[in-house]
């Protein structure tokens, strides 16, 4: 969608846009590739706030007229697919840190 933006948007809303889009993905990789859940809570944490940019640059590249409302509407749908689902692994995520009981080391 990006490719039909204007050029000068090159380095703007278009980098911005494939940047938050690669870091969902990468966030999750690195956060499950950690040695602990709190890391891949904190790093699934880091890819919402991805979506969260995603959703608000693909309104303004509405909003700005480089695409139409048809053509963002598919990516809409998706991050707000994403989100629910990563919302999800989260929570199920985070639940079990809190259920569960790191044995106590005593140091003498």
């Amino acid at each position: 969608m990006t490719r039909a933006f204007p050029g000068d948007e090159r380095f703007g809303l278009t980098a911005q846009m494939r940047r938050a889009v690669v870091s969902v993905p990468s966030n999750i990789a690195e956060g499950q590739a950690r040695h602990g859940r709190r890391e891949f809570v904190h790093f699934l944490s880091h890819a919402e706030g991805s979506l969260a940019e995603l959703d608000t640059q693909l309104t303004l590249a509405v909003e700005l007229g480089y695409c139409r409302p048809c053509d963002a509407e598919g990516s809409v749908v998706t991050v707000a697919e994403l989100q629910k689902m990563i919302a999800s692994l989260r929570g199920k995520l985070a639940a079990r840190l809190a259920t569960s009981h790191q044995p106590l080391i005593l140091l003498r």
